[in-house]
C-alpha cells in the first residue's frame, strides 16, 4: 500500500508542490461539492426547452421526465473529464457544463435549429478550439496578455465567484422593479432558514480557516449541510420557486436538503451521440449558424485562460509572468471537453471556477482533479444522495476563495492609467456582466487602444491587436448581423 502511495506521490509531484495524499482529497471532495449542484441545473437550463421542432433533449414532453437523462449524462463528463486534466495537466482543475454557455445554447441557439444541431454546432466549436491549441495559437494568445492584465483577471475571477455565492445562497437578490439592480435578501431584508445556513456555513468556515484547522472549507460545507437536512426535515421549508407564478423567498434555492427515498439511481447515458455537426447551418442558414460558433467560441476561448489563470495564482503554482504550468495541456483537454459536451448532448464542458474552492482547502495537484472526477462517476448513480447539498451550504466555500483571490490585487500599478483602467474594467464587468470573458474582452479593447493613443504602441504585443479586433465583433455582432442580414 505504501508503495502505491509513493508512486502517486510521484506522478502527481503531490510533496514537490507542499501538498500531501489527504490534502488533495480534501480539496477534490470540495471541489466536487462546490460545483455538483450542476447536475441539478444543467437538466433543469436545458431540459424544459423546446427546440425549433417543439422537441425537448433527452424526449419527454417538457413534463421533466428527460431530466434524469441530462443529469446521469452531465456527471459522466464531468467526471471522465476532470479525471483527464488530473493525470494529463497535473492541474487542480474541475470541468463540467458550462454555465452561461448552457443558458445561451437553450435561450437562443435552440430557437433556430434542432437539440441534434445545437449539439453539433458545439462540437464544431470545439473542434476548432482543439485546432487553435495543437497550432500553439491558444498558448500564444495567453502568453502576450501582459502580467497585470492577468492579475487583473484573477481578482475580477474572486469577485465574480463571491458574487454567484452571494446570489445563489440568497444573501443578494434582484429586485423586482425599480432602478436598482440587486438588493440585501427580498426586499431589503434577510429571511428564510436557508439564508441562516448560508450565513452559519460561511462564519464557520471563515473561523476554521482562521485557526488554520486543516479541512476548513469541507468541514464548513457537510456541517451546513447536516444543519439544512435538519431544517428541512423539521420545518418543511420547501422550493423558492413553487411555480411559474409562486415564489417563496425563504425557500431554497435549488436543491432541498431532505433525506431522499433512495440513494441509489440507475444512470440512462442515451443522449450520447445525439448531434449533427453541419446541419444547423441548413436549417438556420450560414449567417445564424456562424454566428452562434463565434459566440460559443470566444466565450470558451477566453473562460478557460482566465480560470486556469486564476488557479494558479490561487495555488501559487504560476511563473513569473503569471502562467501555470503544462498550460499547453490543460487547454488540450479543456478545448476537448467542448467537443465531447456536444457529443454527449450536455452543451459545452469548460474549466470551473469552483475549482478554486479546493484550492482554497490546500489542493494544488492533479489528484484532487481525479478525486473529483471519480466523484461524479460515482454521482451519476447516486443523483438522490447529491440533490442533498444545497446551494446554501456550498456557496459559503466560493466566499473565503474570493477574498483570498482579491488579495492580489495588490500587485497592479495603479499608478499607470494606460494598464489600471483596463484592469479596473477587468475587475467590475465580470461580476456586474456575469461573464469572465466580458470582463477579459473590455480589458483588452481597453488596453490595446489606451496604449495605441498615448504613443506606446511597441508595447503592445501583435497578438493583442487580433484579439482586441475579435472581441469587437464579438461586442457589436447584433449590429453586424442586422447590417449583412
Amino acid at each position: 500500500m505504501e508503495g502505491k502511495l509513493n508512486k502517486i506521490d510521484h506522478y502527481f509531484r503531490i510533496s514537490q508542490r507542499g501538498s500531501s495524499i489527504s490534502q488533495e482529497i480534501r480539496g477534490g471532495l470540495v471541489t466536487f461539492l462546490t460545483m455538483s449542484y450542476i447536475i441539478v441545473l444543467n437538466p433543469l437550463i436545458l431540459g424544459f426547452t423546446p427546440d425549433i421542432d417543439g422537441n425537448f433533449l433527452g424526449g419527454g414532453a417538457g413534463d421533466g421526465s428527460n431530466l434524469p437523462i441530462i443529469a446521469a449524462t452531465t456527471a459522466l463528463v464531468a467526471g471522465v473529464l476532470t479525471i483527464a486534466m488530473g493525470t494529463l495537466a497535473n492541474f487542480p482543475l474541475a470541468l463540467a457544463t458550462g454555465l452561461g454557455i448552457n443558458a445561451f445554447v437553450a435561450r437562443i441557439a435552440a430557437n433556430y435549429m434542432t437539440w441534434r444541431e445545437v449539439m453539433g454546432l458545439i462540437v464544431l466549436e470545439g473542434l476548432i478550439i482543439t485546432v487553435l491549441v495543437l497550432t500553439g495559437f491558444r498558448l500564444a494568445v495567453f502568453k502576450a496578455v501582459p502580467r497585470q492584465l492577468k492579475i487583473s483577471i484573477s481578482v475580477g475571477i474572486g469577485l465574480f465567484i463571491a458574487l454567484i455565492g452571494l446570489v445563489d445562497a440568497g444573501f443578494v437578490r434582484r429586485t423586482s422593479a425599480g432602478p436598482v439592480p440587486v438588493e440585501l435578501g427580498a426586499g431589503g431584508s434577510l429571511m428564510g432558514w436557508p439564508v441562516f445556513v448560508f450565513v452559519f456555513g460561511l462564519l464557520l468556515i471563515a473561523l476554521l480557516y482562521a485557526r488554520k484547522v486543516k479541512g476548513a472549507i469541507l468541514i464548513g460545507v457537510l456541517s451546513a449541510t447536516v444543519l439544512a437536512v435538519i431544517l428541512e426535515t423539521a420545518l418543511k421549508i420547501g422550493p423558492s420557486f413553487v411555480s411559474a407564478d409562486e415564489f417563496n423567498p425563504r425557500g431554497w434555492n435549488l436543491n432541498i436538503p431532505a433525506l431522499p427515498d433512495s440513494i441509489f439511481q440507475l444512470p440512462n447515458f442515451s443522449l450520447i451521440g445525439q448531434f449533427n455537426i453541419f446541419g444547423g447551418f441548413v436549417t438556420a442558414g450560414l449567417l445564424t449558424a456562424g454566428l452562434l460558433v463565434f459566440t460559443l467560441l470566444i466565450t470558451d476561448f477566453f473562460d478557460t485562460l482566465g480560470t486556469m489563470t486564476a488557479i494558479g495564482a490561487e495555488a501559487g503554482l504560476n511563473d513569473s509572468e503569471g502562467n501555470p504550468p503544462s498550460a499547453d495541456k490543460i487547454l488540450l483537454v479543456d478545448s476537448l471537453a467542448a467537443v465531447a459536451g456536444g457529443a454527449a448532448g450536455v452543451s459545452s464542458n469548460t474549466s470551473y471556477i469552483e475549482s478554486a474552492s479546493g484550492v482554497g482547502e490546500g489542493a494544488r495537484t492533479g489528484f484532487s482533479s481525479v478525486v473529483t472526477g471519480i466523484a461524479f462517476l460515482f454521482a451519476t448513480f447516486l443523483s438522490p444522495l447529491v440533490a442533498m447539498v444545497p446551494y446554501e451550504a456550498a456557496t459559503p466555500a466560493l466566499l473565503l476563495v474570493g477574498f483570498l483571490m482579491m488579495t492580489q490585487i495588490k500587485d497592479i500599478d495603479w499608478g499607470d492609467i494606460t494598464i489600471a483602467l483596463p484592469a479596473f474594467l477587468t475587475i467590475i464587468l465580470m461580476p456586474f456582466t456575469y461573464s469572465i470573458a466580458v470582463g477579459i474582452g473590455a480589458g483588452f479593447v481597453t488596453y490595446v487602444v489606451l496604449k495605441a493613443a498615448t504613443g506606446k504602441a511597441k508595447q503592445i504585443h501583435p497578438l493583442m491587436w487580433g484579439v482586441s479586433l475579435a472581441f469587437l465583433i464579438y461586442f457589436i455582432q447584433e449590429p453586424i448581423k442586422n447590417l449583412l442580414g
